[in-house]
C-alpha cells in the first residue's frame, strides 16, 4: 500500500529505529509512547486489521506474539508484566490502518484501559 505509513517502515523506504526486524515483523517504539515501554510490533505484509485477516495469517500473528515476548524479556518489563494490544476500527481506538500490536510495559497499567 503506497499511501501506508507501516508499508513504508516495513519496507525500508522510512527511515525507523528498529528494535527488531525479521522477513515477517519489524518493531520500533511507538512516537507516543503511553508506557514507558511502549514499542509496534507490526507484520511486513499489508493486512488493514485485525477483521481482515484471513486463515494463512493466524501463523503469522503467532509469530508476533511470539516476538513480543521476546521483546518483554529484552526490555526487561517480562517479569513484572506487560500488556500487548490491538486497536481494531475507529470505535476500537484504531488510527493506523495496518495491522500493530502495542507493547506496552514498565509501569502498572490500569484497567479497564479505554
Amino acid at each position: 500500500m503506497e499511501d501506508c505509513i507501516f508499508c513504508k517502515i516495513a519496507s525500508g523506504e522510512l527511515d525507523t529505529d528498529l528494535v527488531y526486524e525479521d522477513e515477517r515483523v519489524a518493531a520500533f517504539a511507538d512516537q507516543n509512547p503511553q508506557a514507558p515501554v511502549h514499542l509496534l510490533l507490526i507484520p511486513k505484509k499489508h493486512i488493514p486489521s485485525m477483521r481482515k485477516l484471513e486463515e494463512k495469517d493466524y501463523e503469522l500473528v503467532g509469530h508476533i506474539y511470539r516476538t513480543a515476548n521476546q521483546l518483554a524479556e529484552e526490555q526487561g518489563i517480562a517479569e513484572d508484566g506487560f500488556r500487548v494490544v490491538t486497536n481494531c476500527g475507529d470505535d476500537g481506538g484504531q488510527t493506523v490502518y495496518h495491522l500493530h500490536f502495542h507493547l506496552l510495559g514498565g509501569r502498572r497499567l490500569q484497567w479497564p484501559p479505554g
